[in-house]
């Protein structure tokens, strides 16, 4: 190895480990995700049963996102205890290796309020995740993702 591939080496392994998000290469396809917090997830390919692939993770953020953004909105009207669960689905388009449309449906009982109540608890609701999910406002606007290897952003 000369000295120039070794400094890109440890270069790169020094970024991995003061990164606050990063992948680790586990094996053929799979890979192990991390934060500086300590969580961590499997993702791989569809046939690895105990991992997520990458799209199912987009979605999932998504709909985690959703949650978090109106978990204080709900909670103010149905009570801290509420149960919630949110749904997520979005079939991948193949030939354009993207997913065109992604539906989430927030489950929760909203059984006891009234008819107005239930108007002015979804406009929230919708408001909350239009103005403040960073997850969402990003997929729905779209962002610019740049990739650089060992550093290098001549491309």
């Amino acid at each position: 190895m000369t000295s120039t591939e070794n400094a890109v080496t440890t270069d790169a392994a020094a970024a991995a480990q003061s990164a606050d998000l990063w992948v680790q290469r586990t094996g053929t396809r799979t890979y192990t995700g991390r934060n500086s917090r300590g969580a961590v997830v499997s993702i791989g390919p569809i046939e690895n049963d105990g991992s997520f692939t990458p799209g199912e993770l987009l979605k999932i953020a998504l709909a985690a996102c959703t949650g978090l953004t109106t978990d204080a909105v709900l909670a103010r009207r149905l009570g801290d205890d509420f149960d919630a669960t949110i749904t997520v689905e979005g079939a991948k388009d193949v030939d354009a290796d993207r997913y065109p449309a992604i539906t989430e449906n927030l489950l929760v009982d909203v059984a006891g309020l009234s008819p107005a109540e239930l108007k002015r608890l979804l406009t929230i609701v919708h408001r909350s995740v239009e103005e403040h999910c960073t997850v969402g406002r990003t997929v729905s606007t779209g962002t610019e993702v740049t990739l650089q290897v060992n550093g290098d952003v001549a491309h």
